[in-house]
């Protein structure tokens, strides 16, 4: 009895430790996702990063179910593994690999961040993904993804760069972290759009490309008949003429 009112003290401890993490409420989120989208020019002084993971975490499990829909409408086959495996392993793979390296880039470069921040500041971030995504896997446009991939995933860059920078002294330091997480969050994106629509982009490239196959003329079935009914046909067309 002792020990298992120990073990339940440790988690309920340890569950405790993660609880302000994840106290926040609706408005907050809402207003932190919408701040998301909206880069301040503001560089004298570092710019406040809400260092919660509730909506970071949410958006990681949309990001989830939308590249799930996307590939399942694509007809995406996984030889190893599932689908939903795939889906998590990529979406929070990223979440999880790019913020500890980009902390680890931070700590070389003297930037002012912790790791529960980089987290928050990322996952942020995705929304613009879940946006254009969502809108993109839907509507099969290549025009109205590069503008949603410039548009809506630039702004949440330009945002985490704002950040970044406000955080970070001296010009190489801030350009070698701005590049490589600019670089990351645009080519991610990219990634998930056309990595798993083989069959409709291959759909898109035949309507759409200049070079269409010729249309070919499949021969009907012809009955096959017999050389007497042919020899007899013949016969009474020479009588009658």
């Amino acid at each position: 009895g002792k020990r298992q009112a120990s073990r339940a003290f440790s988690l309920y401890a340890n569950i405790d430790i993660l609880r302000p993490y994840f106290d926040v409420e609706p408005v907050q989120v809402r207003a932190r996702l919408l701040e998301s989208m909206i880069p301040v020019k503001m560089i004298n002084f570092p710019q406040k990063i809400a260092g919660e993971l509730y909506g970071p975490l949410m958006l990681v499990f949309t990001l989830v179910a939308i590249l799930l829909h996307g590939m399942k409408t694509s007809d995406t086959i996984i030889r190893e593994g599932t689908l939903m495996g795939t889906a998590i392993g990529t979406c929070f793979g990223y979440w999880l690999g790019v913020s500890s390296f980009i902390y680890f880039l931070a700590y070389l470069c003297n930037a002012q961040i912790t790791m529960v921040q980089m987290l928050s500041l990322l996952g942020y971030g995705l929304f613009g993904h879940c946006i254009t995504l969502f809108v993109t896997y839907n509507i099969h446009f290549h025009s109205l993804f590069y503008i949603f991939w410039l548009g809506v995933g630039g702004l949440s860059t330009l945002r985490m760069v704002a950040v970044l920078v406000s955080r970070t002294v001296g010009h190489t330091q801030r350009l070698i972290l701005c590049g490589t997480l600019a670089a990351l969050h645009m080519l991610f994106l990219l990634y998930l759009h056309f990595a798993y629509h083989k069959v409709v982009e291959g759909i898109l490239d035949t309507l759409e490309g200049p070079n269409m196959p010729p249309f070919q003329r499949v021969a009907r079935d012809i009955p096959v008949v017999s050389n007497a009914v042919l020899n007899t046909t013949a016969k009474a067309v020479a009588l009658t003429l």
